[in-house]
């Protein structure tokens, strides 16, 4: 997998792949995904983004915020065409290196309740739910995974 970090000129590329890749998740959810409220060019400046293919068309995005004693993977996504050929499975892999990197001892996420695939998915590659949390429009699970 071929894996660029973005930067500021990357914006619309990242834009346009995550508009792509939480379509679905709008329709199941029946509401607005949380990265799709995001404001990209701050997540750009403040966080650690990066692609998976080319920057001008990326197949994926990772997105890390790194924390005193843990590391948020504020999104993993794939672009639909890319879905099925290992780009989520390549980025959550760079995700846990870059923890280990960092000397960050847990990785977290979350996600909507609604999205069983998405739980699933994310239990078979070692998170656990920590808790849930409801907001208005939906309940977010927050998992963890811990580190050696």
């Amino acid at each position: 997998m071929i894996l660029k970090r973005a930067n500021e000129n990357d914006l619309d590329a990242l834009v346009a792949l995550q508009r792509a890749a939480y379509a679905e998740n709008e329709e199941i959810l029946g509401a607005t995904p949380i990265p799709l409220q995001a404001d990209y060019a701050q997540i750009l400046h403040d966080m650690e983004v990066w692609f998976a293919g080319s920057r001008s068309d990326p197949d994926g995005a990772l997105i890390l915020q790194f924390r005193p004693d843990d590391m948020l993977i504020w999104s993993v996504s794939a672009h639909p065409r890319a879905r099925g050929t290992g780009v989520g499975r390549g980025l959550l892999a760079i995700a846990e290196k870059r923890a280990r990197d960092e000397k960050r001892r847990a990785i977290r996420l979350y996600t909507a309740s609604v999205y069983l695939k998405n739980l699933g998915w994310y239990a078979r590659h070692g998170f656990v739910e920590e808790s849930r949390e409801k907001l208005t429009d939906r309940i977010v699970v927050h998992m963890i995974k811990k580190l050696d």
